[in-house]
């Protein structure tokens, strides 16, 4: 019988520890350490290892390249997602809120593949009936789609060794355990090793694996940060509450492009891919209001036009500021910036972000339609609508140029804008039937602005 002693595990890195500690003594967060019974390893969990064959050392050259085809998952934004679809012994971990549509995605996956492979849905939250009735709502292809409801590392594996299935779908880790360990299922110890058992498992069976994760309240995925470190990519489901968009967003990829985003609506049938997420961030054909600036956006390797609002207000208290989609610390260097070279005293005055859409904007080049938002809250001045601003703003006031200009023009003169009020562009951004006012400093580009 394994031995087995109580040890603290940190939450964020996997590290060990004899006693509690306020902070981790290995990644130094704070208030991580959770009380864990942990197994001294079997002699066969010690000889386990991700490598099948004996080991060598040689060189890049000699190592035979081949081009693995991805298998398709039935949905275009997913597959773009992931670089093209779904690697042979890749694992993937998908996270996101409670309710925000993993369970849904990850099933109607199940459908698509099945078509061609054989697909595995493990399930640990829900039973097989409750699984069924989703698949019929959904209206999924029932006969087709093979369902295992199950919590039990050891007696998944076995399920999967019979089956041999080419795609396996694990709902979720945080509901898996292993009999070779005494912690509860959800502990830091049992997820970090039940994920690392099926990483093995993959990479040494050529079996595609799904896993389905809880979140925490600070919006990471619950469990080890090792969890993250362990797998292939890692996707996180973005979307509002109240709003039916849903946004897919890989913050890890070793087969494709981080940051790369798919969009999807939520309805009855289930989710859909939207192909011209545009067009759902833009409210065309309304009364146009100040505060209200078109910015394109780039998400991944896709342009993306977005609307970003502001709204400015006299406050006789301590001015607020808050922002919905967009950093705050960003914000009030741009507040500054706005106070020293165009004047603006917004001291009195509370200021309102928000990015329609229900999408987080993280790049730089938010930065002038952001100030070009404020500015025209603030003023009452309209910004036409046939206009769109880009551009990273720096502390002196300097419009500085940003990547994908070129991307950034065509996506807006595709949907039918007329004119770019931006930082510098290249030759090949400026081959364009659209007017391109370039801009060196914000005071510049708010002048254009005015004049319109």
């Amino acid at each position: 019988m394994a031995k087995t002693k109580t040890q603290y595990v940190c939450r964020e890195c996997g590290a060990l520890s004899p006693k509690w500690q306020g902070q981790c003594p290995s990644c130094n967060a704070w208030n991580t350490l959770e009380e864990a019974v942990v197994n001294a390893p079997s002699s066969a969990l010690k000889a386990r290892s991700t490598v099948t064959a004996a080991s060598r050392v040689v060189r890049l050259s000699e190592v035979t390249l081949e081009d693995t085809a991805r298998w398709p998952t039935g949905s275009t934004e997913l597959d773009r997602t992931l670089g093209g679809g779904l690697v042979p012994g890749g694992v993937i971990l998908i996270g996101g809120d409670p309710g925000i549509g993993k369970s849904t995605l990850t099933l109607q996956v199940v459908d698509a593949i099945a078509q061609t492979r054989r697909a595995l849905y493990v399930t640990g939250e829900e039973s097989a009936a409750q699984v069924a009735s989703r698949a019929r709502r959904l209206a999924l292809d029932l006969e087709r789609i093979e369902v295992l409801p199950e919590t039990g590392l050891e007696a998944i594996f076995s399920h999967i060794g019979s089956a041999r299935p080419d795609v396996v779908v694990i709902d979720s880790i945080q509901t898996l355990y292993s009999e070779a360990f005494n912690s509860a299922p959800g502990s830091v110890v049992q997820v970090r090793e039940c994920a690392a058992e099926l990483v093995r498992y993959a990479k040494s069976n050529g079996v595609a694996i799904i896993i389905v994760g809880h979140v925490t309240k600070e919006g990471s995925i619950a469990g080890p940060r090792v969890l993250e470190h362990l797998v292939d990519t890692v996707i996180y489901f973005e979307g509002e509450a109240g709003s039916n968009i849903r946004i897919i967003r890989a913050l890890k990829n070793r087969f494709g492009a981080a940051n790369e985003i798919g969009v999807f609506s939520m309805t009855e049938d289930g989710l859909r891919g939207v192909s011209n997420p545009s067009s759902l961030f833009l409210a065309r054909g309304q009364q146009q209001a100040p505060g209200n600036v078109v910015f394109p956006a780039i998400e991944g390797s896709r342009p993306l036009l977005v609307q970003v609002q502001a709204l400015v207000d006299r406050t006789a208290g301590n001015p607020r500021r808050v922002c919905t989609g967009f950093d705050a610390q960003r914000l009030a260097m741009l507040l500054a910036v706005m106070n020293r070279h165009l004047g603006s005293q917004l001291g009195g005055f509370d200021v309102f972000i928000n990015v329609v859409g229900g999408i987080k904007i993280n790049e730089p080049a938010a930065d002038l339609p952001i100030i070009a938002a404020i500015w025209s809250s603030l003023t009452g001045k309209i910004v036409d609508a046939s206009i769109c601003v880009f551009g990273e703003v720096g502390l002196g006031g300097e419009v500085r140029p940003v990547v994908g200009s070129a991307l950034r023009i065509a996506e807006s003169q595709k949907l039918g804008f007329g004119r770019i009020v931006g930082s510098a562009v290249g030759k090949r951004a400026l081959n364009t039937e659209m007017r391109v006012d370039s801009v060196e400093r914000v005071d510049a580009a708010i002048e254009v602005l005015r004049e319109v």
